[in-house]
């Protein structure tokens, strides 16, 4: 689903930092303000970004049946949020549970094992296959996961398999017998201001394919795949309200949450019409987004300090995992990419040689680079495969 990225992320903060972290409103200078954008870090706003006092907005949101924390997959303080808003929610109603895009269902009793205590951090990584099946650094989730098993939270698998989805891309969800659909069911139908956000995605990053079929067809096709991810994700989070009657909290990319589309659509459609959607606001992004209708609430986020996070290889792309593989959502200005001529649309399709066809697989090649080398990338854009070399540059001393 689209916009997520790549970084890393310290061990479980303390329950009473975290809640006093989240709940305390800073006071933000006006330079800073005005240097930071409309949300200033450490401020809570609504989604016009109007300023809101903490305290209110985080009993309010204790009582929701269901609250999701959009992310940025690889961006490290994103996954910080998640963390502190969570604690502080669990401050408020301690009958929670977490609900994880990050993993498919097969995999939910390797999740209660972990709860349970029963595994070591690198069995739960092993058991999981995490590496293959999401990707993304583990380091991002397990303070999010070790807080869960803390508090004896229980944590619900929320995705299905990859393949599912691709399956559905490329064929139609009604070519897919129903013993092989995972249990999903049909998916309402996404609202028109979905249809047409996801439409525009289709035409900006698979020009290629777009052209080669009817683009209706393939428009159809894609929001059909993305309405069933929305759709068994938003199934998991309504059978866990209904038998456990706790509080979900769901950590799942903010694409799939935007302006109440996706999941929360498909959970109104399931009979929990009042989720509510909370976004981190990066220090960059633009103001006009801020319409009243994409968040419930946002949290403003300072700006990217590379010097805090370990050096590890970054090629300095935001990536949007589609059904079908990954294209290039933007391009970091002076990052590796954009030296490489990187542009926002690319399909990326193989890199070092090996086929790219989810984040996992690009993020494993990125990791395996040393300082100072090159790295072969194959593309797809307008139509047409290119290879171009992203230089990683050497270590720092």
């Amino acid at each position: 689903m689209p916009r997520q990225i790549i970084r890393s992320f310290p061990r479980l903060v303390p329950l009473v930092f975290a809640a006093l972290s989240l709940v305390a409103a800073s006071g933000v200078r006006a330079e800073d303000a005005a240097r930071t954008g409309c949300v200033p870090p450490g401020v809570w706003a609504d989604g016009t970004g109007t300023a809101v006092e903490p305290v209110p907005l985080l009993r309010r949101l204790a009582d929701a049946p269901v609250v999701l924390l959009g992310e940025q997959h690889d961006k490290a303080d994103h996954h910080r949020w998640q963390l502190h808003t969570l604690a502080g929610l669990h401050a408020l109603n301690p009958d929670l549970a977490i609900g994880m895009e990050m993993l498919p269902r097969r995999l939910q009793l390797v999740l209660d094992r972990w709860v349970a205590g029963e595994l070591t951090e690198s069995e739960f990584l092993k058991e999981t296959d995490w590496r293959t099946v999401w990707g993304f650094d583990p380091a991002f989730y397990l303070p999010i996961l070790q807080f869960a098993r803390l508090h004896r939270l229980p944590v619900v698998a929320l995705n299905v398999e990859r393949s599912l989805i691709s399956r559905t891309a490329r064929n139609g969800w009604a070519a897919i017998p129903a013993a092989e659909r995972e249990g999903v069911g049909t998916p309402a139908a996404p609202t028109e201001t979905y249809r047409s956000r996801l439409t525009e995605t289709l035409a900006t990053h698979d020009r290629s394919e777009s052209q080669a079929a009817a683009p209706s067809d393939a428009a159809k096709r894609f929001i059909e795949a993305q309405s069933v991810w929305d759709r068994a994700m938003a199934e998991k989070i309504a059978e866990t309200r209904r038998t456990t009657g706790r509080a979900v909290v769901g950590i799942l990319g903010q694409g799939h949450t935007l302006y109440r589309d996706g999941v929360p659509h498909q959970l109104a459609d399931l009979g929990i019409a009042d989720a509510a959607v909370l976004l981190p606001w990066d220090a960059d992004r633009d103001c006009d987004e801020l319409d009243g209708r994409i968040a419930d609430a946002v949290f403003g986020l300072g700006p990217a300090r590379e010097d805090a996070e370990p050096q590890r290889p970054r090629l300095g792309v935001q990536l949007d995992p589609g059904p079908d593989g990954i294209t290039v959502g933007s391009v970091s200005d002076g990052s590796v990419a954009a030296a490489a001529g990187l542009r926002s649309g690319d399909r990326i399709l193989a890199a070092a040689g090996s086929a790219v066809r989810a984040p996992a697989d690009l993020v494993a090649v990125i990791r395996r680079q040393a300082p100072g080398t090159w790295l072969p990338l194959t593309i797809r854009r307008d139509g047409a495969e290119q290879e171009l070399v992203a230089k990683f540059p050497a270590e720092r001393r």
